[in-house]
């Protein structure tokens, strides 16, 4: 008779530990609530969000979503060779995740000044309120996720180094989360009302 193993290790100890796994869960229930309030009083005022969503720039979110999955996908590389124990290669990985991360702070700033010069803040309407409160608190998300990139790239890269597997998918697991909210939240402001 075939039996089947399960490997508990793998269910308790998920990549990047138990505890990142609860914080992004948090995290993504946080912005999940959010999200429903914003589509429920956008179903309360169709035509006052319709014509907010109007002034969001498409494009800025568009190119910003490109950023973010790119640099996921380099976020994903740097975990493999760190693996293989190509510290080096996974380095680079990560500084290019790094740079994806902070063209998305360069064109999220951008889109904010334009918001900004045409008056439009938390106070001008409920959908801008929204806006503002999410992608803001998405941005402070991507700003610590940058902070613990490079903390641990440079502890990698250091002689002597007891950076482990874990650290890097903690890390990993963080940044990733940081591009899954993004990908809730560009359809939903910039595409759907």
């Amino acid at each position: 008779m075939n039996t089947l193993k399960i490997n508990y290790k793998s269910i308790y100890y998920p990549p990047g530990g138990i505890l990142m796994w609860i914080i992004i869960f948090l995290e993504l229930f946080t912005f999940g609530m959010a999200l429903v309030a914003f589509v429920y009083y956008g179903n309360q005022e169709p035509e006052l969000f319709h014509q907010s969503r109007l002034q969001l720039n498409t494009a800025f979110g568009a190119i910003n979503t490109v950023f973010l999955l790119t640099s996921g996908l380099f976020m994903a590389a740097a975990v493999h060779e760190f693996k293989e124990k190509n510290i080096q290669k996974s380095s680079f990985y990560f500084k290019l995740a790094m740079l994806g991360g902070l063209l998305f702070i360069v064109l999220k700033s951008i889109e904010y000044y334009h918001k900004i010069e045409a008056g439009i803040s938390l106070e001008t309407n409920m959908f801008f309120s929204f806006y503002w409160m999410l992608t803001a608190f998405h941005l402070i998300h991507v700003l610590v996720g940058l902070v613990i990139l490079a903390w641990t790239n440079k502890g990698m890269t250091q002689q002597n180094s007891d950076t482990s597997v874990e650290d890097v998918e903690a890390c990993a697991a963080f940044w990733h989360m940081c591009d899954l909210i993004w990908l809730l939240l560009f359809p939903v402001l910039y595409l759907i009302f």
